[in-house]
């Protein structure tokens, strides 16, 4: 059986840094790789006509919705009007619900909320792997149970379990205390704040870190052993 080929996956994002960051997530999920990156719609189009002349189109677009020269709706459309029928993944920090029905209409396969962590980048982009696993190559006529197994596989089952020894109760009052603090807070400030032993503090704080949902960084000033501060995303 031949091996199926890695899925190519254009970028698209106007931060840097961010889409920089993106790319690196999509080498570590199984299945993909990265075409390029695109900081701009027009970068976009040009990567994906690209593609197209060297005869490996693009699979996937990661699609940040504010770009300086077009919303990403409006690539999208544009995408869509130029008979290129790669898919879509809508990756934003916009949460406008007439926004989210646009972007179902003009060709968007799912929407990834900023921010978010690894678990939840991984899990988009292994539904969507099996979306188009579901739906096979082509050729032969897709029965209804293919294609409704195709699109429940765009669909998330639920949150990603936590990992062992973690409570959901106390994740969430760690992040509740994260979120209505005015200033980033040590392990041992938020051990304090909750009655809950350093420790345990610190390993909420840094599964929310390695999710996404915060931001660690080296408290300055501090003597001895370097102590870590954690603010909200």
């Amino acid at each position: 059986m031949d091996t199926p080929r890695l899925l190519r996956v254009l970028v698209v994002d106007d931060e840097p840094m961010t889409a920089a960051a993106h790319a690196k997530f999509v080498t570590r999920v199984e299945g993909f790789s990265v075409h390029s990156i695109a900081h701009s719609g027009t970068e976009a189009f040009a990567a994906l006509d690209r593609a197209q002349r060297e005869g490996s189109p693009i699979d996937l677009v990661l699609l940040d919705m504010n770009l300086p020269d077009l919303h990403g709706l409006d690539v999208a459309r544009r995408v869509r009007g130029r008979g290129n029928t790669v898919d879509i993944i809508a990756i934003t920090a916009i949460r406008d619900l007439n926004v989210v029905r646009t972007a179902i209409s003009a060709g968007v396969t799912q929407y990834l909320i900023k921010p978010f962590g690894f678990a939840a980048f991984s899990e988009k982009l292994g539904n969507y792997r099996q979306f188009r696993f579901n739906l096979g190559t082509g050729g032969q006529p897709a029965s209804q149970a293919s294609i409704d197994n195709a699109f429940a596989a765009l669909r998330s089952v639920g949150p990603a379990p936590l990992p062992k020894g973690l409570i959901t109760e106390t994740l969430g009052a760690i992040a509740a205390t994260l979120r209505s603090a005015s200033a980033a807070l040590s392990a041992t400030e938020v051990s304090e704040s909750l009655a809950l032993s350093r420790v345990t503090a610190r390993r909420y704080l840094e599964h929310l870190a390695e999710t996404g949902q915060a931001v660690k960084s080296p408290r300055h000033g501090t003597r001895g052993r370097p102590e870590y501060e954690y603010r909200w995303q």
